[in-house]
């Protein structure tokens, strides 16, 4: 058996999917039980500032080249996007949300990302992916509607912070980050740490802070986001990225809030009405139909080596690609290639 067949074994992608399955679907339980004593802007900071650090020391590892000012300025607008925004605000929305219906709502993150991929960057979307945006959506507003039960306005703060997850993700696919996605995401948790510190110092956290916030079931849930969540869930979908087709490491988004719901159900006795099946089973059904939908036909553009033929099959005069073409197709293929890892992670 050779070492990349071992990598590659069923049983070491069965594991890694669990993994992510599970784990990123428990750290919604695990914020809101940190949450009841731990300030939610600062708890997140020392989070990321924790993982970031440990992960930048791994993936910086026998690196020639540090990151560059730009590279910097750039894991900072993704990081502030993502982590500042859209993480941050599911933290701070479960102090007054519960866990499984905050995950119901973040789970919209493939429908915002495919609805702003059409808005801003013309890319079409199949019938099946504009099917999924309108049950989806629909399935949004069942939920967050006035009189259901939960904090309207708060909801309606969550689904807005979450569209900032799926427009730093498309900010990403060009931004100017390093090759490396373990060592770009870690710079996105160290920036994102800074900038969230600063926003919990301003929102006056500081002061929640007490000798009793510091209870045992907060610090185990706070390690656990740390280590599991950010570290061990993260090395495992990093892996999976290089492993695996992208379409199937993907169904995280759909099981995800499946899980969630059940563990807040569980273990924080959060009650599910109708209403709140039958809304995150169409988001559910959305995400799939997103995820899982094949991309409507675009324009091809050739690539950089490929010569363009003509109708008659003869190369076209000069020999090759003409440099106009050279630079659509560069241009193309920079807003097509796939998102950092850290970009497809989701809030949490």
């Amino acid at each position: 058996m050779t070492a990349a067949f071992a990598r590659r074994s069923p049983a070491a992608v069965a594991l890694a999917l669990a993994t992510v399955y599970l784990v990123w679907g428990s750290t919604y339980l695990a914020i809101r039980v940190t949450d009841r004593t731990l300030p939610p802007l600062l708890m997140s900071s020392v989070r990321f500032l924790i993982a970031g650090a440990a992960l930048y020391a791994f993936a910086s590892r026998g690196r020639a080249r540090r990151p560059t000012a730009r590279e910097w300025l750039a894991a900072g607008i993704v990081g502030a996007a993502l982590l500042l925004v859209g993480n941050g605000g599911v933290a701070w929305a479960e102090t007054r949300l519960d866990s499984g219906f905050a995950a119901l709502i973040v789970a919209i993150i493939p429908l915002y990302v495919a609805l702003m991929d059409r808005v801003f960057f013309g890319r079409r979307l199949s019938p099946a992916a504009v099917v999924g945006l309108v049950i989806g959506f629909g399935g949004v507003a069942l939920l967050v509607r006035p009189g259901g039960g939960n904090n309207v306005g708060v909801a309606l703060i969550l689904v807005a912070t979450t569209s900032a997850w799926a427009a730093g993700s498309l900010y990403a696919r060009g931004a100017p980050l390093p090759s490396s996605p373990l060592l770009s995401a870690s710079m996105q948790m160290l920036a994102a740490s800074v900038f969230l510190g600063i926003a919990g110092l301003v929102a006056g956290e500081a002061n929640d802070v007490h000798a009793d916030s510091f209870a045992t079931k907060p610090l185990i849930a706070f390690t656990y986001l740390v280590l599991i969540g950010s570290l061990i869930a993260f090395s495992a979908y990093a892996w999976l990225l290089k492993n695996l087709r992208i379409s199937i490491v993907a169904t995280y988004a759909f099981v995800n809030p499946v899980v969630a719901v059940a563990l807040g159900t569980v273990f924080l006795n959060e009650s599910i009405g109708w209403t709140t099946v039958v809304a995150g089973a169409a988001i559910v059904t959305a995400v799939v139909l997103i995820v899982t939908a094949r991309p409507a036909r675009q324009q091809r553009y050739p690539e950089l080596d490929e010569e363009l033929q003509s109708t008659t099959g003869q190369a076209p005069p000069g020999g090759g690609v003409s440099r106009r073409d050279r630079a659509r197709a560069g241009a193309v293929r920079a807003w097509r290639r796939a998102l950092p890892a850290g970009a497809r992670q989701g809030p949490c």
